[in-house]
């Protein structure tokens, strides 16, 4: 593999020490690495975890994981550690670094989402390395939106290097960890052996999924997760041990280190990628039977077949398609706000006009706006 994009999310234990302190060594090693694949063509977006961690440390506290605005702080005190760091250890290299913090609104509302990847393409048309971490000091992902209807598809630094990955149609996805990739069970356990390849995410393969890292957020769930958001987007993904030497080369030349994650042949084109995974849903549309079985054969969706709505939403936000049965099915960018759509619901489209005064669009969601949930695309 060369002259590729890749985006190589880093975990806070690879990078940390048993108190949470920032190990030097290791993300020596790490930057190491990544500044040889740059030299041999690559362009590299780097997803980094620490600043938390790292924090902690500095500020000579005891980690309290259930406090959220306690967590924050010590990211605002952990993340210019973090980058400082890796300004230093890039400058050897000579390579310069930018960096990109972000939050759920810049990857789920599209004007951001948009914004976003021009300017960490105009990054590396420069040279530069992005480094992006989730901004822990504003966000709240962490808080489930109260508000009915809502809801934001961000969790931490692993899915948020594949939805970068996707925003930027990047060749691959490396997650470097601190174990060697995904086992037939938990690795302590015996017997536990590494799966090399892994071609279909199964509900066996998510049940040998179990706990989290000791510093971090997240932990192989959150990687299967990643790991099955760019299946289903046609990228392909390893996770392997940031420890074993020169792992990220290895992984780039195409050796056998790991677990690698198949891609699906026929990927989501990048408007669906970003409605199933990137986008914010704001609301609800309720469809009745007939309206749901003519959308899973290929339809778009008319006011005809809407039941209610819940939430609130504007035109172009993407809406949660629901079924009789009170199941998401289907995922769509909208033509009408909410308060349109109640207003215009089960009528047929010559009706609209006289209701609204106008039809902006016959379709409340056009087909080639929607992502199904329940059934390939």
């Amino acid at each position: 593999m060369t002259n590729k994009l890749v985006v190589v999310k880093i975990g806070t234990g690879s990078l940390t020490k048993k108190d949470g302190s920032l190990d030097l060594a290791k993300m020596k090693q790490l930057v190491n690495q990544i500044a040889d694949a740059v030299k041999k063509g690559h362009k590299i977006i780097l997803v980094t975890s620490g600043a938390i961690a790292s924090g902690i440390a500095e500020l000579g506290v005891k980690p309290n994981p259930n406090d959220i605005v306690f967590k924050q702080a010590c990211a605002a005190a952990g993340q210019s550690i973090l980058m400082a760091h890796y300004r230093d250890l890039f400058k050897n290299h000579g390579l310069k670094v930018a960096q990109v913090l972000l939050t759920e609104g810049d990857l789920s509302e599209r004007t951001s989402y948009l914004h976003t990847c021009n300017v960490l393409d105009r990054l590396l048309q420069m040279g530069v390395i992005p480094i992006i971490n989730e901004n822990d000091v504003t966000s709240t992902n962490e808080i489930i939106p109260v508000m009915k209807g809502y809801k934001v598809n961000f969790s931490d630094n692993d899915i948020l290097s594949v939805l970068i990955a996707n925003a930027t149609e990047a060749d691959l996805v490396v997650i470097l960890t601190t174990v060697d990739g995904l086992f037939s069970k938990h690795p302590e356990k015996p017997g536990a052996k590494l799966i090399p390849v892994v071609e279909k995410i199964t509900p066996e393969l998510r049940e040998a999924v179990e706990g989290k890292s000791r510093l971090g957020r997240g932990g192989m769930k959150t990687k299967i997760d990643a790991a099955e958001i760019a299946m289903r987007s046609g990228i392909p993904l390893v996770i392997a041990n940031s420890q074993k030497p020169n792992v990220l080369l290895d992984v780039l030349e195409g050796k056998p280190v790991g677990t690698f994650f198949k891609p699906d042949e026929k990927g989501l084109p990048g408007i669906k990628r970003w409605i199933a995974y990137g986008a914010g849903v704001k609301g609800q549309i309720h469809v009745n039977e007939g309206a749901k079985k003519a959308i899973l054969k290929g339809a778009s969706l008319l006011a005809v077949g809407i039941e209610g709505v819940s939430g609130k939403f504007q035109i172009g936000d993407v809406v949660s398609l629901v079924g009789s049965d009170g199941k998401e099915f289907a995922r769509g960018i909208v033509n009408y706000s909410s308060e349109e759509v109640n207003l215009i619901k089960g009528k047929n489209t010559s009706q609209i006009k006289k209701i609204l005064g106008y039809i902006r669009q016959k379709e409340i969601v056009i087909r080639k706006r929607m992502h199904l949930l329940e059934k390939g695309e």
